[in-house]
């Protein structure tokens, strides 16, 4: 399946999810206010009232998702395996699965979710971007999201923790 793309100009951050496997806090809801975009790497869940989770997130602001491995609902069929963002002349390249991402692709940087696991580095020249899971809990891992900001200064990105109790 050929990506899809989409322009953004923007001086808001971009708000980056994974991993919610039909849960989404109200913890990261309030930590996504404010971002120009929001972008669903995949895991979003796999029962038909999990779509509901990309509404919600679309009540904040516009949503950009891609599928992933336990995305098997009806309506997840709609999402595309890769999708390309460009953010203020920056591209970006969102795949649920790492290993699935064509290292010919054109891009800055790498957008990625399924392993649970917060990933924020350079590499071969792309920002390897993976906000970890805001869902449920894996393992020992934390719960966590993403921030990004691109603009004349750069392509940065943050790892935000969730405030669970």
């Amino acid at each position: 399946m050929e990506a899809l793309t989409r322009h953004i100009t923007t001086e808001l951050p971009i708000g980056v999810i994974s991993d919610t496997h039909g849960l989404l806090r109200p913890e990261a809801l309030t930590m996504l206010e404010g971002c120009e975009q929001i972008l669903h790497l995949g895991d979003v869940g796999c029962r038909d009232e999990d779509a509901a989770i990309l509404e919600r997130l679309a009540e904040l602001a516009p949503v950009a998702a891609v599928r992933g491995n336990i995305d098997t609902a009806s309506w997840a069929e709609a999402l595309p395996l890769t999708l390309d963002i460009t953010v203020n002349g920056w591209r970006l390249h969102l795949v649920h699965i790492l290993r699935n991402f064509d290292s010919a692709t054109s891009c800055d940087a790498v957008l990625h979710g399924h392993s649970h696991k917060p990933r924020h580095e350079w590499q071969g020249g792309h920002l390897l971007f993976n906000p970890g899971a805001a869902g449920k809990r894996r393992f020992r891992l934390p719960i966590t999201l993403g921030k990004l900001w691109a603009d004349e200064r750069g392509l940065r990105g943050a790892i935000l923790h969730l405030p669970l109790c």
